[in-house]
């Protein structure tokens, strides 16, 4: 099994993909997938920041448009990640308050790095 973060419309689903051989097998996760999606995005109740928004791919962080304590509705700009050549704007999933940002102008990132959370 493997987890993999997979970014649909700015939000990050974490994912569980199942390895296998044959038709059969590769079919499955498929059909999977789309079930699994929409529960993973909220972390435990109770957490300091109860929504993480995660790095898609690495890249350069060009801008932090937010601090802590910014009001924000979903899909506003958070910070803009450079990756491949291109800014790729990090919006926010849902509607809410920034609990805690977690990079910096200039900072690299990985697949996956901790970016921001929010309440």
């Amino acid at each position: 099994m493997k987890n993999l973060i997979v970014t649909v419309n700015g939000v990050a689903y974490n994912v569980t993909v199942e390895e296998g051989t044959g038709a059969a097998a590769a079919s499955a996760p498929v059909a999977a997938a789309p079930a699994a999606a929409p529960a993973a995005p909220a972390a435990p109740a109770g957490a300091a920041g109860s929504v993480t928004v995660t790095a898609p791919m690495p890249g350069n962080i060009l801008d932090v448009k937010v601090k802590a304590g910014d009001s924000v509705k979903a899909g506003d700009t958070l910070l803009i990640l450079e990756a491949m050549k291109m800014e790729n704007e990090i919006s926010a999933p849902q509607d809410g308050t920034v609990a805690s940002v977690n990079v910096r102008k200039g900072d690299v990132v990985n697949s996956g790095d901790l970016l921001c959370t929010m309440n």
